[in-house]
């Protein structure tokens, strides 16, 4: 977070009476709490270790130096990450009840998740991108998607993530907090912080709204505008093998992506405030990064052929 934010939040701070927040999370399970804590750590353990093998076998596995497999374990480190930002602290508040945040923390946490969030979309748009070169200029590819390039196109995202959530975020820290100071959610976000708010809605709501347009509504269209480019070229292919080889270069990547826009509209479809909020989220937030992993594994005939190639994993070595 840039210090300009950072000043920001302190002054918020100083000008606030709320100085923490309380993350309600599912504390109206009462006993199913305990349960849920060990299937959610289940899971984040299965979606850290599922997304870092990926990274691995990029890493070490020659096969696998390409600049699909590339975004691909990108894409693993970015969602590991998004993932590590919410968990551990609803996993401390499902078994320890440590349901307080303090003010600057909350924010920090918004911040971090959404821009890694938004950050994700971009990915899908550059792994579109990369598919769509790649068949429709198999023999350009090479020569364009450099080293250099990829990396550029990588941290593309990153940038564009932390632009887009940078306006909204300082309008929403210069709102006025006088309690209550209850958030009804497992993690901080904008919606349930701005219900908080003591201060006028009208124009924070406007940005808020057009960041998340940019955010998901954006790479959305021009994730299925290249989607239906490649459709196209396939469709204008000869043989039904070229079109099955071609569809079977994005098959795993169209997966990954129709599966997070489904739950990311899902999400912010229902209206704010549902008690189906939390549960979509949770879906949202950790059963699609959990998956992913495992779609490109099953749905990838290079990755399972690298997974049960005989070797000695080392992750940090090996190169892109």
């Amino acid at each position: 977070m840039s210090k300009v934010a950072s000043s920001n939040l302190m002054d918020k701070v100083n000008k606030t009476s709320v100085e923490e927040f309380i993350l309600l999370a599912f504390s109206d399970l009462y006993q199913l709490q305990i349960p849920l804590f060990f299937v959610i750590l289940l899971i984040y353990i299965t979606c850290v270790s599922g997304n870092l093998s990926i990274i691995c076998l990029v890493r070490v596995e020659t096969s696998l130096h390409t600049p699909m497999y590339f975004f691909i374990s990108t894409l693993a480190a970015t969602e590991m990450m998004c993932v590590s930002c919410i968990i551990p602290n609803l996993l401390a508040n499902l078994i320890a009840a440590k349901d307080r945040i303090s003010f600057i923390g909350c924010f920090t946490q918004m911040f971090t998740t959404d821009s890694l969030g938004t950050s994700v979309c971009y990915l899908l748009v550059v792994m579109a991108f990369d598919r769509n070169l790649a068949i429709s200029s198999p023999l350009q590819y090479s020569s364009i998607m450099t080293q250099t390039l990829c990396i550029q196109l990588a941290v593309l995202p990153v940038i564009v993530g932390v632009v887009t959530l940078f306006i909204p975020f300082i309008f929403t820290a210069k709102l006025e907090f006088c309690g209550p100071n209850e958030v009804n959610h497992f993690y901080c976000d904008f919606a349930p912080l701005q219900s908080l708010a003591c201060s006028d809605l009208f124009i924070t709501k406007v940005i808020t709204i057009c960041a998340a347009s940019c955010a998901v509504a954006l790479p959305f269209i021009i994730t299925v505008g290249i989607y239906i480019h490649i459709i196209f070229i396939i469709s204008k292919l000869n043989s039904i093998e070229s079109k099955q080889k071609a569809f079977s270069t994005c098959s795993s990547h169209l997966t990954v992506a129709g599966l997070f826009y489904i739950t990311a509209s899902t999400v912010n479809v229902v209206p704010k405030g549902s008690i189906y909020d939390r549960y979509l989220a949770l879906i949202y937030t950790v059963i699609t990064p959990l998956l992913n992993p495992f779609i490109y594994t099953f749905r990838n005939k290079d990755v399972k052929r690298a997974l049960i190639k005989p070797r000695r994993l080392k992750c940090f070595q090996g190169s892109f």
